[in-house]
């Protein structure tokens, strides 16, 4: 069960099994859907991109569980999560302390969204940002954009990973004074560099520190 997008992924391993699917935004229901069959006596596989864990079902399910008042045994299992393949493939943009934070204001309001940006962006933390536009929610990477700008440099690197692993995957590096230049959507993954992080032969990287430290 799972987004249609979702489940055309996973085809390779679903030859023979019964496929459910549904629209964004019908999550909960899908969920809901999930308990019924997997109390009725299947093996029921729900499916989220990334990690199921890091903006996914996993959560909905505990919650679904407990509220529903069922006996359902839930198994999550580890997947890659678009910070981590959006790192991947520019570099090594998170190897210190980073945040992630998603700019969809559907499920969480714009204003509590705005102070976590303030808080990363002062703290100098390198920033993954989830969701960064839609087609009816346009302006709040910007105003993202503008929090970052006045705590760090304009040439600070900026990667913008969009469709990572799909026939379509486009990887940009650019910087805060040129993101507004890019094409950005929901499909894009946005990784903002800290005070330290720097472009080394190409690659966007965040350097630890280990050079010149004895253990």
């Amino acid at each position: 069960m799972g987004y249609k997008r979702y489940l055309e992924n996973v085809k390779d391993i679903t030859d023979g099994k019964e496929l459910v699917s549904s629209g964004m935004t019908k999550e909960t229901q899908r969920c809901r859907e999930a308990f019924q069959h997997a109390a009725a006596g299947k093996v029921v596989s729900l499916i989220s991109s990334g990690d199921a864990g890091v903006y996914g079902m996993a959560g909905l399910a505990i919650e679904l569980r407990r509220e529903d008042g069922l006996d359902v045994p839930i198994e999550i299992i580890p997947g890659v999560t678009a910070a981590s393949a959006a790192a991947s493939r520019l570099g090594a943009p998170l190897m210190l302390d980073y945040a992630s934070i998603s700019l969809s204001d559907l499920l969480v309001p714009w204003e509590t969204i705005r102070k976590r940006l303030e808080a990363v962006a002062g703290a100098d933390m390198v920033t993954v940002i989830y969701n960064p536009r839609s087609k009816k929610r346009v302006k709040q990477l910007d105003e993202a954009i503008e929090i970052f700008r006045r705590h760090r440099p304009d040439d600070t690197p900026v990667g913008l990973c969009t469709s990572i692993g799909y026939e379509d995957e486009k990887i940009v590096i650019k910087n805060l004074a040129t993101v507004p230049e890019e094409e950005i959507g929901m499909l894009t993954t946005v990784v903002i560099g800290n005070s330290s992080s720097q472009m080394i032969d190409g690659w966007f990287v965040t350097p630890r520190g280990y050079r010149g430290k004895r253990f």
